[in-house]
């Protein structure tokens, strides 16, 4: 197997947490928990992954603190996975990529899942980055602020 390059030291808010990240597996295992995944054979059965796959970017998740390994409520002796902090802030970042998924993978027309408002079971209002002062903000409006970096 080829060894990934490392971003931990690249000073960049982009490149850093692919390194936690690491591939498109370890976003949908992420996205199963938001949806109530817990165990390794809920996540299994959910992707159809490989075990020692799934074993791995578990680890992986774990070693980056995105999850904790923690023993069920219930007694049971399997481990489960729950999402920490650093885990659940990964939710707007999935939120965006659904919605630009949305966007541009689907047909008009063309079923898929939506993401709703639980309380109310209305779809989420479309994201979007907003300036201090409340204008709407596109990648022209943008620039990488370099000051400070070696």
């Amino acid at each position: 197997m080829v060894k990934r390059t490392s971003h931990k030291d690249v000073a960049c808010g982009v490149a850093r947490p692919l390194d936690a990240i690491g591939d498109s597996w370890s976003l949908l295992i992420v996205r199963d928990a938001f949806e109530g995944s817990r165990r390794f054979g809920e996540f299994q059965r959910s992707l159809g992954m490989a075990k020692n796959i799934l074993a791995a970017r578990l680890r992986h998740l774990v070693e980056h603190g995105i999850f904790e390994a923690v023993a069920p409520e219930d007694g049971g002796a399997h481990l489960e996975y729950q999402l920490t902090e650093k885990g659940r802030g990964m939710f707007v970042l999935l939120t965006a990529l659904r919605q630009w998924g949305e966007d541009y993978f689907f047909e008009p027309g063309e079923a898929h899942v939506h993401l709703v408002d639980r309380k109310r079971g209305q779809p989420v209002r479309r994201l979007e980055l907003v300036a201090q002062d409340g204008r709407r903000l596109t990648p022209e409006d943008t620039m990488v602020n370099r000051d400070g970096v070696d």
